[in-house]
């Protein structure tokens, strides 16, 4: 089958999915259709925002657009089935019911940001960072009932950089997964491809890493831990659902700060875990298990984000306070 000849129905919401809806326009492929989140109230003012999928769709003269509220709702299963997809592809979507996947004669396919059968779940770009990988990548597969486990078509690994935080790592696997529907793309036009059963690719013994959703309580960092730890605990949560921690003043008076960036640094020294060293002008170190955490950049409840030294400065006798 022809690019001409393919009709293409592209699923998708956020920016993550924008990358791969633009190679797909680039590589001219027949994208018959969009099908989006609703335009929802974002903001301090709550102003209704589109979604960065449908911003893109509209710019680029896409004329289907939809937007359904309910992905069983029978009037919009009959529009998809209407618009007669051959493939549809989906990237940072809904779970899709079974009457939506089924629909085109050569399948659903979706972009994950992981290595699957690894990872599968709510945050896998978060996960493998605070789990300290070095190696991720990006998988297509085809949809099936049960969530993340389909046929696999592609994968392409990716290196993650021992300094690299979340947001970098979501950017770079952004560019490689439009890369990788490219491929995918291509080679069921061509019928070119191999399904392969996710299970096949676990050894003997094998445990599954899985990447559930972070809630706020998850992100409290542990100062008993030792420095790699919290260091890739902090990185794998930056720039969002972002590491925190309570700072105490010797009256007692908490306040939540967030931490974006640090380093670490192996020692022995005497100080309990969350205790505090700073030249109260260019740095600020937490005392943890076999080591320190070197703070760089962080947000203190009801300010704005600031790198340390700009911190320090508005921070006053910060030694006398402590992490917990």
């Amino acid at each position: 089958m022809t690019k001409k000849d393919m009709r293409i129905v592209f699923m998708g919401t956020p920016d993550f999915a924008v990358q791969s809806l633009e190679a797909l326009l680039k590589k001219k492929y027949n994208i018959i259709g969009v099908i989006t989140g609703p335009d929802k109230p974002a903001g301090r003012g709550l102003k209704i925002q589109q979604p960065a999928v449908k911003q893109f769709a509209e710019k680029n003269n896409l004329r289907k657009v939809l937007q359904p509220a309910n992905l069983k709702d029978p009037v919009f299963i009959q529009e998809l089935k209407d618009l007669m997809p051959d493939l549809q592809v989906v990237v940072a979507f809904r779970i899709l019911p079974d009457d939506v996947w089924q629909i085109p004669r050569y399948g659903t396919f979706n972009l994950r940001a992981s290595l699957l059968p690894h990872y599968r779940g709510a945050a896998p770009i978060n996960r493998v960072i605070m789990n300290g990988e070095n190696i991720t990548g990006v998988t297509t597969f085809f949809i099936e009932h049960d969530i993340d486990t389909g046929k696999i078509i592609l994968q392409e690994e990716v290196e993650i950089d021992e300094n690299e935080n979340a947001g970098e790592l979501h950017d770079k696997l952004m560019i490689e997964g439009a890369k990788l529907v490219c491929k995918t793309v291509d080679a069921i036009a061509r019928d070119s491809y191999k399904k392969i059963d996710q299970l096949k690719l676990l050894t003997k013994g094998q445990d599954l890493k899985k990447a559930p959703k972070i809630h706020k309580e998850d992100c409290k960092i542990n100062w008993n831990k030792e420095p790699v730890e919290i260091f890739n605990f902090i990185r794998g949560l930056s720039p969002y659902p972002t590491a925190w921690t309570e700072i105490i003043s010797e009256s007692g008076k908490k306040n939540t700060l967030k931490i974006f960036a640090s380093d670490y640094s192996i020692s022995d020294h005497d100080l309990n875990p969350g205790e505090i060293l700073s030249d109260q002008r260019t740095f600020l170190k937490i005392a943890v298990n076999e080591g320190f955490i070197n703070i760089n950049n962080l947000q203190l409840e009801g300010k704005k984000r600031m790198n340390i030294e700009d911190f320090l400065r508005g921070f006053q006798s910060i030694s006398k306070y402590k992490f917990h």
